[in-house]
């Protein structure tokens, strides 16, 4: 009976995950309400291997923070669209946050993040959705396309005005 009210106790305890994202691999750091690491390690930076770890069946992540960077918005979508409470948080105020540790690694930035996420200091930014990202890019290539086919049909206007090369009588 003692050995599952421990089990209720653990189960029901919050936990929160640090992402220290690079190019190649990912610092993870898992730590619970007391601020206890419960798992610490490095995997690719592939979503596969971050859902591995974040979705284990031991412990519950009530927040998962990242720092906004070329690999987040990625990440994130695919780490939202997994059910997890994926929090992306503002470049300047995490690197002030962190700057106040002593040694500077991947390893502790991923414990200092997810100490962040644990206490809620953290200034979330907006990432938009995927499907978002795409609609931009094809209206900005849209865009692109319609000033260039004005550029050449003003091109063949002038063309027309002045066949010779714009010169009118020349001697």
């Amino acid at each position: 009976m003692c050995g599952l009210k421990h089990q209720k106790e653990k189960r029901s305890m919050d936990y929160f995950a640090g992402l220290d994202v690079s190019v190649k691999e990912t610092s993870v750091c898992v730590v619970d309400d007391a601020g206890k690491i419960v798992r610490e390690t490095r995997v690719a930076s592939e979503p596969e291997a971050l859902l591995q770890v974040l979705t284990s069946t031991i412990y519950r992540v009530k927040r998962v923070g990242l720092e906004a960077g070329p690999l987040s918005q990625w990440l994130y979508s695919v780490l939202a669209e997994a059910g997890l409470p994926v929090i992306c948080v503002e470049t300047r105020h995490m690197r002030a946050v962190l700057k106040a540790q002593i040694n500077k690694t991947d390893r502790n930035d991923g414990r200092g993040i997810a100490q962040m996420m644990r206490v809620g200091l953290y200034r979330p930014v907006h990432v938009k959705t995927f499907c978002s990202q795409k609609l931009r890019v094809l209206l900005t290539h849209r865009k692109l396309l319609q000033s260039k086919a004005i550029a050449i049909e003003n091109a063949r206007h002038l063309a027309q005005l002045w066949p010779q090369g714009g010169h009118s009588g020349d001697g």
